[in-house]
């Protein structure tokens, strides 16, 4: 009885994969086109929660220095009539 049991759950699990394939695959073919009308509104919408996380390092927030000091250290002139005669660029 042992092996009959065996041979009877072997095939049950052969017909459900068989059974979840087929289904996937109407699934897919079926649902594509609502998929691809959706994919515009998907990139449209990847652009501000790009904007969100991936800009979060700049801006003017400098942590950690002394908030008496106005200017940066690493601060470059905004422009060359700023610089006196002879100061590298």
């Amino acid at each position: 009885m042992d092996d009959r049991d065996h041979r009877m759950r072997k095939r049950g699990t052969i017909v459900l994969i068989g059974f979840l394939l087929i289904a996937g695959f109407f699934l897919i073919t079926e649902h594509t086109a609502h998929f691809l009308g959706v994919l515009p509104y998907l990139i449209l919408l990847a652009c501000p929660l790009m904007h969100l996380f991936m800009h979060h390092g700049h801006g003017s927030h400098q942590h950690g220095q002394d908030h008496g000091n106005t200017q940066s250290p690493t601060a470059l002139p905004a422009s060359s009539i700023q610089r006196t005669e002879g100061e590298p660029r």
